[in-house]
């Protein structure tokens, strides 16, 4: 009886994951492990300054003054060198919420651009700018990440269509990191302004290539 019950028991409904390429214009179901090792990073260089464990200082690590060109490395690690715990919680929490959004909708290589760009691109150029730049932290990388994000939604609202992003939400976030500067002054405005232009490139960019 209860084999027959079995045979004639309808079979419970289910979908497998979602494939790369199965639906035009949506991405495979992926976990977002790009943007998971970028913000593990931050925290390892927010706990590196935390625990002392640089005799001298996180300096070590970071644009304090213009580097020469033995030193030039420092603009790679300093995005992840943080002195300030509220300015470490603003930028990795930004680069964790948006550089998810930016992987699932572009993958994983569109945020390690965005973030080299306005990251260690916004620190570079920040270095350029003056030889007693203070820079440490990545709030142009997150900068980068949220612009890129935001820009197809300002495009789609720029057509009178509505959005389902949540627009209100992502200026507070953009306020907040933006103005970092004024609190903290190892937040450089040079490389917050980089990370906003790259992202706006690059978001538009990602707009025209996606257009079939």
């Amino acid at each position: 009886m209860t084999e027959r019950k079995r045979r004639l028991r309808a079979p419970t409904p289910s979908l497998p994951r979602l494939k790369t390429g199965e639906i035009p214009g949506i991405r495979g179901e992926t976990r977002p492990y790009t943007t998971l090792v970028l913000v593990a990073l931050g925290l390892v260089g927010c706990l590196l300054w935390r625990t002392g464990l640089f005799n001298d200082s996180y300096a070590q690590l970071a644009i304090v003054g213009r580097p020469d060109t033995q030193h030039l490395w420092k603009i790679a690690t300093s995005p992840f060198i943080y002195d300030n715990t509220g300015y470490a919680f603003a930028c990795l929490a930004t680069v964790g919420l948006y550089g998810w959004l930016v992987e699932r909708r572009h993958g994983m290589f569109a945020v390690i651009v965005l973030f080299v760009l306005g990251g260690a691109g916004g620190i570079a150029v920040a270095a350029a700018a003056s030889a007693s730049v203070l820079a440490l932290g990545a709030n142009g990388a997150a900068l980068a990440l949220l612009v890129a994000w935001v820009i197809p939604d300002l495009m789609t609202l720029r057509r009178g269509q509505e959005v389902d992003g949540d627009l209100i939400g992502t200026a507070v976030v953009a306020a907040v990191v933006a103005l970092m500067p004024l609190v903290v002054p190892e937040a450089s405005w040079v490389a917050g302004g980089v990370g906003i232009l790259a992202g706006a490139l690059i978001g538009w960019t990602l707009v025209l290539l996606a257009k079939p």
